[in-house]
């Protein structure tokens, strides 16, 4: 018999009924040390008093009116991304997967505008993961998520992650840009080099197609800059962003420069939900928190002491741990046992990680972890270390 909520998820037998800073509660008061922030979402935290306050205040005022009409608030949120980045202007959506779409749509009605319609195709890369909807699991590439849906969405030339001269020789007529994480997440937190992104923005000038990034996981302050692709000194024309910037309230961004948005006329995309007034709300209090003065800086440093940290029990535990990789808050533990393995074993010790491919573990903690939760976490990771080592082969 079929469950009153779709079986899509394979969820732990555990739920959580309050959070606070960077725990989260059972109903029966067991405390878990959150490293895994919802993937990347809550980053400032359960129940930032700032961000409860936005919330409940504009709650009392007005939830919803749809895209029909003006919303200071939203126009406030747009404004604020476009002073801290490289974009021109910004389109909401709920979710990753929607800023996703509005980037690829987007690409493709840049080149028709221009009058070569048959400038549609993405180059995408292997391991990359976009979202669930048909266009995203298509530009993602994955088998596992195109099974069964039917004839792949047309479109996207994938190459192997890291190879460049594919890259060049996968340019064509009909190509409308490249699309990329700066970090792979779902892949296994796999970070471009940034000779790579230089190089592709350099590539795509000279091919006159876009640069889309796709930030909606290492973007918001996880890697210690506002957004991962400030460390390789580049702009894209076109970047999807989510997670984080509702800091877990659902709220996605498309933000693009002019020149990338000047096929988006009226009545071109839209919305019903999207940056609706309780969304931008929360949002704007998430850019308070994370663009406050030194906030990234501290981030930067915690960044430094947890991958230390980090290095130093890989040392300590080789037949467990293969490899230590990523950037600020968002690290992978690349496992020699498997991954859910590791996982369920941190569960026990009460750390709460989140698994990715390439038999990688992703710590993705609040960006308000302080040096006492790093020490605690690595020392949940120790014990899980040793947890596995003590199991029979």
């Amino acid at each position: 018999m079929i469950t009153a909520v779709l079986p899509t998820y394979n969820r732990a037998k555990i739920s959580f009924e309050r959070g606070e800073g960077m725990r989260v509660f059972t109903a029966e008061g067991e405390a878990y040390l959150d490293f895994g922030g919802g993937v990347a979402v809550t980053s400032c935290g359960h129940a930032h008093p700032h961000l409860v306050k936005a919330l409940t205040e504009q709650a009392k005022k007005i939830w919803h009116t749809s895209n029909i009409y003006q919303m200071p608030g939203q126009e406030k949120l747009a404004q604020r991304l476009i002073e801290a980045t490289f974009a021109d202007t910004v389109f909401f959506t709920n979710s990753g997967a929607e800023a996703l779409e509005c980037s690829i749509k987007m690409a493709r009605k840049y080149h028709a505008a221009k009058g070569q319609p048959e400038r549609f195709r993405l180059i995408t890369f292997e391991g990359a993961f976009h979202g669930r909807t048909l266009a995203t699991i298509a530009a993602g590439g994955q088998a596992k998520y195109l099974e069964g849906f039917g004839p792949k969405v047309e479109g996207f030339d994938q190459i192997a992650f890291g190879d460049f001269e594919a890259l060049k020789a996968a340019i064509g007529p009909e190509t409308a840009g490249i699309l990329i994480e700066p970090i792979q997440g779902e892949g296994g937190v796999r970070p471009v080099p940034t000779e790579s992104l230089r190089a592709m923005r350099a590539m795509c000038d000279e091919h006159g197609i876009l640069l889309i990034l796709d930030e909606v996981q290492c973007g918001v302050g996880r890697t210690g800059k506002f957004f991962a692709h400030e460390w390789a000194g580049i702009t894209p024309d076109i970047m999807a962003v989510a997670k984080g910037i509702g800091g877990g309230f659902p709220l996605g961004a498309c933000l693009a420069t002019e020149n990338a948005a000047q096929g988006m006329t009226a009545g071109t995309h839209g919305s019903t939900y999207g940056g609706n007034p309780l969304a931008t709300a929360v949002g704007n209090a998430v850019l308070d928190v994370v663009l406050e003065k030194g906030f990234l800086d501290n981030v930067q440093r915690r960044a430094l002491g947890l991958k230390q940290k980090l290095a130093r029990l890989k040392d300590e535990h080789p037949t467990i741990i293969e490899d230590i990789r990523g950037s600020g808050l968002m690290m992978g533990i690349k496992c020699k046992v498997p991954n859910t393995e590791f996982q369920a074993t941190a569960m026990e010790h009460k750390l709460l990680t989140i698994a990715a491919g390439d038999n990688v573990i992703r710590l993705l903690p609040p960006l308000i972890v302080n040096d006492d939760d790093i020490t605690e976490a690595v020392h949940k990771l120790e014990m899980t270390c040793r947890s596995l080592e003590a199991k029979p082969k």
